[in-house]
């Protein structure tokens, strides 16, 4: 059982940047793919960026590409979303989401994770 809490979203201003940390329970971090995904109001979940366990492997939505990085401490169980240059259209609740992982992949998919936080709000004002 991982239990995920994420933290730093926010009110900002078009252009500015906000970090979104997720931390993680248990003892087996390292054991865990991970990702973050959005959700805004009347649309589906999305992934924004996903990492694979070592934290070697990285992806991103094109929607994001460029602006969001992804990263991990292992050694602080946590989980890290840089975004920067932000647009009224990345306001949404992001979550961070885990996956049991025997190889170093990330994973696209919502139902390819096992773990889900809580959601952090990120509105982004024009």
């Amino acid at each position: 059982q991982v239990q995920l809490v994420e933290s730093g979203g926010g009110l900002v201003q078009a252009g500015g940047s906000l970090r979104l940390s997720c931390a993680a329970s248990g003892r087996t971090f390292s054991s865990y793919a991970m990702g973050w995904f959005r959700q805004a109001p009347g649309k589906e979940r999305e992934l924004s960026a996903a990492i694979s366990r070592s934290g070697l492997s990285t992806y991103y939505a094109d929607s994001v590409k460029g602006r969001f990085t992804i990263s991990r401490d292992n050694a602080k169980n946590t989980v890290y979303l840089q975004m920067n240059s932000l647009k009224s259209d990345d306001t949404a609740v992001y979550y961070c989401a885990a996956k049991a992982a025997s190889v170093q992949n990330y994973y696209y998919r919502t139902y390819e994770y096992d773990y889900w936080g809580q959601g952090t709000q990120v509105t982004v004002s024009s």
